[in-house]
């Protein structure tokens, strides 16, 4: 069965990630921008104003709520995962340095992206009596859409982001650690899959509370372990600096002098992955952020729009960045592997995933060097786990939690740290293609709902932005 729907599944993905979503979601942040002033850049300072002005122990009283920065702590959690290393390495790879440009052009206009769905998270919320919270998307989508309609692509959404976040993304994400660990310390796969299933287990069964202490002290530490650690690169590297941010201008409008081909398949190709990276890298327009923000202890809708705008900014201006000038710097330059040009001989050796280890290693020493991208990976992985994990189980309650709330829960949870389990143990192209068949559909009608509530979001801009 695997081998008779795979093609079928991989060739839908690619029409669909190609010429649907890339437009589709490009679209909605062009009209953002437009539409709030780019709101992007108005309100950036702001946005770390809030941000930082958030931190601090999270509060006792609000046992189902989140602080703005935990909030944003979450949300940077999904989206800084494997996909900042491995996915932007191979849309370099593919699409040559140039493709990097195309990423910051994506995520400048995704940060407006994210300032809707932030707002109207927090603007179409459901705070019950007890002080629990409901929101996301499916809020914002049966209020875009009343009636049978809105509640058709609420429950087409939560359907496909519980299968593609809570159980085979965290599935994918529990494999590209145990690989990895078991590369670099020699950590069996099934030893990984069972520490993985206990931590993960704790943290789920401790709610909304738990998770949230966890990640605001993880996603600091992880990205600031990485920036280190690559600035280090950096600095060894600080005389080619100036020519790789010539090759990212340069190879972003002639990439064929890089990767061969004819111009129109080259630009193609740089654009897309671009693009394509950039959007899935920071999920803006996705739909799956939307959960962290609403559970932020904020009034204002705007507050925390401004709040979301900086995760954007950190995913793929910073972190994302800072992987790419590694990767260029030491691979692309006049004494890297791929200064020449892609030559059989050394395709034959380096791909996307082993392409940041290749650029870590010329510096630390291929040993050090995998070390260090395994522990990167280890942590951007096991974060994304438990946000991902979070918005499945947001989902799963609007689906079936009406009458038996934790119940529900619990056999979500057990079901997801199995789906954890099973990802240490095998690897699968087909678990892949279906996880970002999912992702692709529940982008669909979470842009559709963007597109109609305009309206509320400019308001809530233009009355209450700087």
């Amino acid at each position: 069965m695997e081998d008779f729907l795979f093609p079928f599944v991989a060739k839908f993905n690619e029409y669909l990630s190609n010429y649907i979503l890339v437009f589709l979601l490009v679209g909605v942040g062009v009209w953002y921008s437009i539409k709030t002033k780019f709101v992007q850049l108005r309100c950036f300072k702001s946005g770390l104003k809030n941000m930082f002005g958030e931190i601090n122990i999270f509060d006792k009283s609000h046992p189902h709520s989140m602080s703005s920065f935990q909030a944003l702590s979450t949300a940077i959690a999904a989206q800084v995962g494997t996909g900042n290393i491995v996915g932007a390495s191979g849309a370099i790879l593919v699409g040559g340095p140039g493709a990097i440009f195309w990423m910051w052009v994506i995520a400048f206009f995704g940060m407006a992206t994210i300032y809707a769905e932030a707002t109207l998270a927090i603007k179409t919320r459901i705070i019950e009596p007890n002080g629990k919270i409901k929101g996301g998307p499916v809020y914002y989508i049966t209020t875009a859409f009343n009636g049978r309609f809105g509640k058709v692509l609420a429950c087409f959404f939560s359907v496909a982001i519980i299968l593609a976040l809570g159980f085979m993304g965290c599935m994918v994400q529990s494999n590209s650690i145990a690989c990895c660990m078991e590369t670099a310390f020699h950590i069996k796969p099934w030893i990984m899959g069972i520490l993985l299933v206990v931590i993960c287990g704790i943290i789920f069964i401790g709610g909304i509370k738990r998770l949230a202490l966890v990640v605001e002290k993880v996603v600091p530490f992880m990205a600031l372990f990485f920036i280190i650690g690559g600035l280090v690169i950096l600095g060894a590297r600080i005389q080619y600096i100036p020519e790789t941010f010539y090759m990212i201008f340069k190879y972003a409008f002639m990439p064929q002098a890089i990767i061969g081909g004819s111009f129109g398949y080259a630009i193609k190709q740089a654009i897309s992955q671009g693009a394509k990276r950039g959007l899935f890298s920071n999920e803006a327009g996705m739909g799956s952020t939307p959960h962290a923000h609403a559970l932020a202890n904020v009034k204002n809708p705007h507050t925390q729009g401004t709040v979301a705008m900086i995760g954007v900014f950190v995913d793929t201006f910073v972190i994302l960045t800072l992987n790419a000038l590694i990767v260029i710097s030491t691979l692309y330059t006049q004494d890297g592997a791929l200064s020449n040009g892609y030559t059989e001989a050394v395709m034959n050796i380096l791909n996307k995933t082993n392409l940041v280890q290749t650029a870590f290693g010329t510096i630390f020493g291929n040993s050090i060097g995998a070390i260090f991208v395994a522990i990167c990976l280890f942590f951007f992985a096991f974060s994304t786990i438990l946000s991902w994990n979070l918005f499945g189980k947001i989902n799963v309650n609007y689906l079936f939690g009406k009458a038996h709330n934790r119940t529900v829960e619990l056999i979500y949870i057990i079901i997801s740290l199995c789906f954890i389990m099973t990802g240490s143990l095998i690897s699968s192209d087909f678990v892949w293609e279906l996880t970002d068949m999912f992702n692709n559909l529940m982008v669909i009608p979470n842009a559709i709902a963007l597109f109609a509530l305009t309206k509320v979001v400019v308001k809530i801009a233009e009355t209450q932005g700087e």
